[in-house]
This record gives structure tokens, sequence and C-alpha cells, in this order.
């Protein structure tokens, strides 16, 4: 039976990396996979999945308007697939968590799908909240912030280094603009 996957954490946890390496596993087995990742990111090559440990893998991307369901679809009647992965998956929408869902129950393929669970300011990622909601197995992927404590926020910085506290929700960037923290480092730079 198939399920969906949720993968989460903070930044730098190795959640691409993660990603990579499972569908290499099932590669490596003869087993078809498709991977998507967001169009939006462009921090590295576009359509492609990157880590920071340099692993890579071609990736269809994805946008809010897409119906990830009927792409999965269509790919699935060309040559049946045995898993698809989200990276990026904070960026889904509503609509395309359902349509994850569906690819789940409808089609019996499982879905592993990794990404952040909050923004710079602690808020749920729309596609993060329903993900949390509604997949089947919930793993957090753990990163330490500067103190040693396991990290679970992220800080936006700025290009003084100085934390950001407002904004929009998503600004790409890397380690020249985030930073993990734990909760209790983050409350003392954004919420005090």
């Amino acid at each position: 039976m198939a399920q969906l996957y949720y993968y989460y954490s903070a930044m730098n946890a190795g959640k691409s990396t993660s990603l990579l390496q499972s569908a290499y596993n099932y590669r490596e087995r003869g087993m078809q996979v498709a991977i998507f990742t967001a169009a939006i990111d462009d921090r590295y090559e576009v359509g492609k999945v990157t880590s920071r440990i340099g692993l890579q893998a071609e990736a269809a991307l994805y946008n809010t308007e897409d119906d990830l369901f009927h792409h999965v679809f269509n790919q699935h009647r060309q040559q049946p697939l045995d898993c698809v992965f989200i990276d990026e998956a904070q960026f889904l929408t509503k609509t395309q968590v359902k349509q994850l869902v569906d690819i789940v129950d409808e089609l019996n393929i499982p879905v592993l799908a990794y990404g952040l669970r909050t923004d710079f300011l602690g808020e749920a990622f729309e596609g993060s909240h329903y993900l949390m909601a509604w997949a089947d197995k919930l793993t957090e992927l753990k990163t330490v912030c500067h103190c040693g404590r396991k990290a679970t926020f992220v800080v936006r910085l700025d290009e003084n280094g100085q934390p950001v506290t407002d904004g929009n929700q998503v600004e790409i960037g890397g380690n020249d603009r985030y930073e993990s923290m734990c909760r209790k480092h983050f409350k003392q730079l954004v919420w005090d």
C-alpha cells in the first residue's frame, strides 16, 4: 500500500541529499521514479535537485499552477512509476498536496516530499501545513544550531548579517541569507 511521506526540517539538514539517495536506491534496483522541484528555487541549476555536498539529479519543475496528479498520471501511463519525489515541498499549494494524496490513493504510487516546516518568522508554509496534516508518515530530519541544540527554525539575514523580521514569506537564498537555529536563539532574534 502506497503512502505519502513528509520529511521536514530547518535548512541544512540534508533534505535534498536524502531525496537523492532514496531516488538512487530505487533506480539502482531498476525502478522508475519521477523527481519534481520548485521552479521558484533557482539557487543551483534550474531543473535539477542539487545537494550542498554536490549530488544532483534531473527534475521536472513545478509551479503553483501545475497539476501534479495529471503530470504523474500521464508519465505513469507511458512508463509505470515506482515512486514520486518532491523537493522544496513547502512551496506546494493546498490543491497540490491534495493531488499528491490522490497519486498515493488512486495510482498507488508512494510519494516522498521534502521541505521546510516553517518560514523565517516561524509561520508554516502552505505546502508544509497540509503535508503535516495529511501525510501518512512524518519524519523530522535534524540539523543543529550554532549552540549545538537541535535547530527547528530558520532566520533570514539581511546583507549585513542582521535578522530580518518582515517581508515576503518566500525569498530564495542559501547560507548567505538564512541560518538554522534552535527555538531559544530564534526567539531572541525574531520574537523579542
